[in-house]
């Protein structure tokens, strides 16, 4: 039986970005940022620094996911079938690995930021508030591609998805998801300048990490067979 459907649909896009956006990678570093700016004791400049860094985060994921989506809407069809289902399969187990950190967080293969590259972002923050502008721009694009072993699975599958029918609506689609997946950060940054103990947000998002990958791996597991459906033919793309 061959099922129809526009996809993805608004929901879809929605759904995904907003379980992408709670990535406790993508938090953390963030806590890590605003953590030193706290030092300064000056809110203009944490504000500055916090937003420029967010705004690069937002760019860099939007321009990454408009060229992969347009790659993958020109490839030809036949090539295009296999590609979605190895995606798919790729997607499936990395939801598997975090369903797995769910009960048994940090054991075994994980999908975090290496940490030779944590270290490097570490030692990044300790200097950001004497940045220029430029430097923090540079930092935000040095984060977004370390952390894509976090916050890459729901993307690519968005942006596979997208490339079944790529058009306008899918550019807008894509803008919708990186806006919500930087709203957390957006947030986490207003309440602290608004004098939320950072140490309280840390605290909330160690105790909410297993509970998030858990929500996560079953987000994977369904957008991998879903795309498993759309390459063999079980769900044609209108």
């Amino acid at each position: 039986m061959v099922v129809e459907a526009t996809l993805p649909t608004i929901g879809v896009v929605l759904v995904t970005a907003l379980i992408d956006s709670i990535n406790p990678c993508a938090i953390g570093v963030l806590i890590l940022l605003v953590s030193t700016l706290l030092a300064t004791k000056n809110k203009d400049k944490m504000l500055k620094i916090g937003l420029i860094y967010i705004a690069a985060i937002y760019i860099t994921y939007f321009l990454a996911g408009l060229g992969l989506t347009a790659f993958l809407a020109n490839i030809p069809q036949s090539v295009a079938e296999y590609i979605a289902i190895i995606v798919g399969t790729i997607i499936i187990v990395a939801g598997i690995i975090e369903i797995k950190d769910f009960f048994w967080y940090g054991q075994g293969f994980s999908l975090m930021i290496p940490a030779r590259r944590a270290k490097q972002i570490h030692n990044m923050m300790k200097k950001v508030s004497n940045m220029s502008v430029p430097a923090v721009i540079i930092l935000g694009i040095f984060v977004a591609a370390v952390e894509l072993p976090c916050t890459g699975g729901p993307y690519l599958a968005i942006t596979l998805l997208l490339s079944q029918n790529f058009s306008l609506t899918a550019v807008w689609l894509l803008l919708i998801y990186n806006v919500i997946f930087v709203m957390p950060l957006v947030v986490i940054l207003l309440m602290v300048l608004a004098g939320k103990n950072v140490a309280i947000i840390k605290q909330f998002k160690q105790n909410s990490r297993t509970y998030i990958r858990l929500v996560t791996g079953v987000i994977l597991i369904l957008l991998g067979w879903l795309l498993i459906l759309i390459a063999n033919g079980t769900i044609n793309v209108g």
